[in-house]
C-alpha cells in the first residue's frame, strides 16, 4: 500500500459537461487529491458549480462543489495538475496552452493521443510509456506536458489484448455496443436509439484500431513501435446508459487452451495493483464463468467501475478465439483512467507533492 499522503490541489477542465461531472465526482472522495479549481467555457464562468452544471450522475453532487465559482480556461492559472474533460475542438488550443504554462495536463481528449510523443496510458498496460514525457518536453520547450488515456471502448479492447500478448497477437476483430453515456448530454435523440441499434459513431472505429496498437507497441529508442496486430472494428450505438460491450475474435499465433486464455486475463495486473494505488481494482480484468455474462446492469459498477469483466470465452470458428468484454465508459474508460494515471505519476514522482 501507499503511504498516506497529503491531498494536493488539482483542477478539471471542462468541468460541467459528463465526464467533467464524473472527475469532480471521483476527485471530491479522493484521498490524495482535492479538485480546488473548476474550470469551462464562457457561459458558465462566474456561476456557481451547482448553478453552471445541472447534475446528469446518479447520486447527488459533492456538497463541497456545489458552491465553488466556476472560471475561465485561461492558462497559468489553478494547480499545476490539471484533469481534462473538454471536448476535442477545445482540447486542440487549450490543453498545449496549459502544458506550456506549466501545467500537467491528464486528457481524456482525442487530439493528442497519436502523437509520437504523447503517452497514450493504460497503467497496467504500458506505465513504462510515461518516458516520453522527457521527449515531449524537449521537443517542445513545455515546462508542462501533455499524458492522454484512449477513447472508450480501446481501453476495453487494449485491457483484453495485453495479456494475450505471450500467446503472439495476429489479428482481431471488434463489435461494440456503445452506451449513450458516451455521446455526453444531451447527446443521442430518444426517437433515435429508443427500441434502435444505430451502427455508426463518428471516427470511434479508426481510434479503436490505430489506439489499440499504440497502446500494446513496445517503447524503445524515445519511441513506442506500434503492435502488429490488426485489430478491425465496427461500432455500434445502442440503448443503455453505461457499459461498453464488445464482442471479440482474436487470432493467436500459439494454440492456448481456453484454460491457458482464462488464466492469463484472471492473473493480470500490473504496477497500479503493486504499488496499491487507490482507484486501482484489485483485478483489472475479472472472467466471469456465467454463460449470460457480462451484462452492463449487472456488471459495468464492478470495482467502482474501474474493472472490466470477461466472459463467454470460447473457440472462434474463424479466428480461433471469441470471447465478450463490458467496461465503464465513463469510468475506466474516462475520468477514472486519467484519475489512475495521475496516481501512477504522482507514486513514481513524476507529479511533486508542493
Amino acid at each position: 500500500m501507499q503511504p498516506v499522503r497529503k491531498r494536493i490541489e488539482v483542477g478539471v477542465l471542462g468541468a460541467t459537461g459528463m465526464v467533467g461531472q464524473q472527475f469532480v465526482r471521483q476527485l471530491a472522495r479522493h484521498p490524495w487529491f482535492r479538485p480546488a479549481w473548476l474550470a469551462a467555457s464562457e457561459r458558465s464562468e462566474g456561476r456557481t458549480y451547482a448553478d453552471a452544471a445541472p447534475w446528469r450522475l446518479s447520486e447527488a453532487p459533492p456538497d463541497e462543489i456545489r458552491g465553488t465559482i466556476v472560471e475561465g480556461c485561461v492558462p497559468g492559472r489553478g494547480p499545476q495538475l490539471m484533469f481534462s474533460a473538454l471536448d476535442a475542438t477545445a482540447a486542440k488550443d487549450i490543453e498545449p496552452a496549459f502544458a506550456a504554462a506549466g501545467h500537467l495536463v491528464v486528457s481524456n481528449a482525442r487530439c493528442y493521443r497519436m502523437d509520437a510523443d504523447v503517452p497514450l496510458l493504460i497503467p497496467e498496460v504500458n506505465a513504462d510509456h510515461l518516458a516520453l514525457l522527457d521527449r515531449q518536453r524537449q521537443a517542445r520547450g513545455w515546462r508542462g506536458a501533455i499524458v492522454t488515456n484512449p477513447n472508450c471502448s480501446t481501453v476495453v479492447l487494449a485491457m483484453v489484448l495485453a495479456p494475450l500478448r505471450r500467446f503472439g497477437l495476429e489479428s482481431v476483430l471488434v463489435s461494440t455496443m456503445q452506451a449513450v453515456s458516451g455521446a455526453g448530454y444531451p447527446g443521442v435523440s430518444s426517437m433515435d436509439i429508443l427500441g434502435n441499434v444505430v451502427p455508426f459513431i463518428a471516427n470511434e472505429e479508426e481510434k479503436i484500431e490505430s489506439e489499440t496498437c499504440k497502446i500494446l507497441g513496445s517503447l524503445g529508442g524515445g519511441a513506442v513501435t506500434p503492435h502488429a496486430v490488426t485489430v478491425s472494428a465496427h461500432t455500434n450505438r445502442v440503448p443503455v446508459i453505461d457499459g461498453h460491450t464488445e464482442t471479440v475474435s482474436i487470432r493467436l499465433t500459439a494454440r492456448p487452451s481456453l484454460d491457458e486464455v482464462r488464466d492469463a486475463l484472471a492473473g493480470f495486473k500490473g504496477q497500479p495493483q503493486a504499488l496499491g494505488l487507490p482507484t486501482a481494482p484489485p483485478h483489472p480484468l475479472v472472467v466471469s464463468a456465467a454463460p449470460d455474462r457480462p451484462q452492463p446492469r449487472r456488471d459495468v459498477e464492478r470495482d467502482g467501475g474501474m474493472t472490466v469483466t470477461v466472459g463467454r470465452i470460447r473457440p472462434c470458428p474463424v479466428l480461433g478465439l471469441k470471447l465478450v468484454a463490458l467496461g465503464h465508459n465513463t469510468i475506466r474508460g474516462a475520468a477514472g483512467a486519467a484519475v489512475l494515471n495521475a496516481e501512477l505519476m504522482l507514486a513514481t514522482g513524476l507529479i511533486g507533492e508542493d
